[in-house]
């Protein structure tokens, strides 16, 4: 590890319990907070989350938003009973062509909130508790340098403390530290908890699907750099495993994002356009199944740059200055 990542992890990182919740409260002042909730087909969890950050976090959070995904099942009635204002992504910047995944819901919703600070949070985390969201905005409320926070924790699974994560430990750690290893000291970083000021996120890309959180690293480093992140211990987090399958489709999104990152900073010179598609396989009676799923990711510019959409904040950090509005399909 790089001398200056360890430091920057005895400098940077805090845990939970730094940030209670009077703390929050008095850290706060005048600055706004909209908490974000990506969600597609997340009814048994949403509605538990969206009430426990209206009965905890209602001193701290300005506005708690529910970008529904195409659910098919009622996630939106469910998180609107709870107390969120829903909205649907295809109903966002509808003049847009729609695109999808993750990162699709993350970047529309800098349209429609409106907080100096904006923290997103996965919906489909069990026993959750505020002090997932409230870790992470302790840091950009307490100190004007920091533009971004990210969570890192436990990812219990099948008994073990630490089963989960398993894309994280076969493919964006190492693709991290070979490429990118200013980023090394980042325990979780595909962690779905962080928190970000405005006037950093309305500067960057987005990218969509599931390679959105090593996108944000890759290009928040490059505007603000290494100093402007930190992180903080949240203990453990628990949500819905994935298949294996649908490990595998997102390892190779992330991959692709990789991909992209590498070649627009030169680090790379490409020969070929990664295929988009994922063959794989599934062991039934008669032998195994072909499974072709769909993996290529697109980009959306950052949102400053959309006419109508960005919302005014305060001037962010910076390097590099701002990052240049590409859209671009990788894959």
């Amino acid at each position: 590890m790089l001398s200056e990542v360890r430091g920057w992890l005895r400098r940077r990182t805090s845990s939970a319990a730094d940030w209670p919740i009077e703390a929050l409260v008095e850290a706060k002042g005048r600055t706004t907070v909209s908490v974000v909730l990506p969600a597609r087909d997340e009814r048994e969890t949403v509605g538990d989350i969206v009430r426990t950050i209206r009965r905890d976090l209602d001193r701290i959070v300005d506005e708690l938003v529910v970008i529904d995904s195409r659910s098919r099942d009622d996630t939106a009635a469910v998180a609107a009973r709870a107390g969120a204002d829903v909205h649907a992504q295809d109903e966002i910047l509808p003049h847009l062509c729609p695109l999808h995944g993750k990162g699709e819901a993350l970047w529309k919703s800098l349209a429609v909130t409106s907080g100096d600070v904006v923290a997103f949070a996965d919906a489909d985390i069990r026993r959750f508790r505020s002090s997932l969201v409230g870790g992470v905005l302790g840091p950009l409320l307490a100190d004007p340098t920091v533009a971004y926070a990210k969570a890192c924790y436990d990812r219990p699974l099948n008994g073990t403390r630490n089963g989960g994560g398993r894309v994280t430990e076969l493919v964006a750690r190492p693709l991290i530290n070979l490429h990118w290893p200013q980023l090394a000291g980042f325990v979780q970083p595909l962690a779905g908890e962080y928190a970000g000021r405005r006037s950093a996120l309305e500067r960057v890309p987005f990218l969509t699907g599931y390679g959105v959180e090593l996108g944000l690293l890759v290009d928040l480093l490059d505007l603000a750099g290494l100093d402007a992140f930190a992180q903080v211990d949240l203990g453990a987090r628990e949500h819905r495993p994935q298949s294996t399958e649908a490990l595998g489709a997102m390892a190779a999104q992330i991959m692709l994002a990789a991909w992209s990152r590498l070649e627009r900073q030169g680090k790379i010179e490409a020969r070929h356009d990664p295929a988009a598609l994922l063959t794989q396989f599934r062991r039934v009676e008669a032998g195994h199944d072909v499974l072709t799923s769909e993996v290529g990711i697109a980009e959306r510019p950052p949102m400053i740059t959309v006419a109508g959409a960005a919302r005014p904040s305060a001037h962010a950090p910076t390097r590099a200055g701002p990052a240049v509005a590409v859209a671009r399909r990788a894959g």
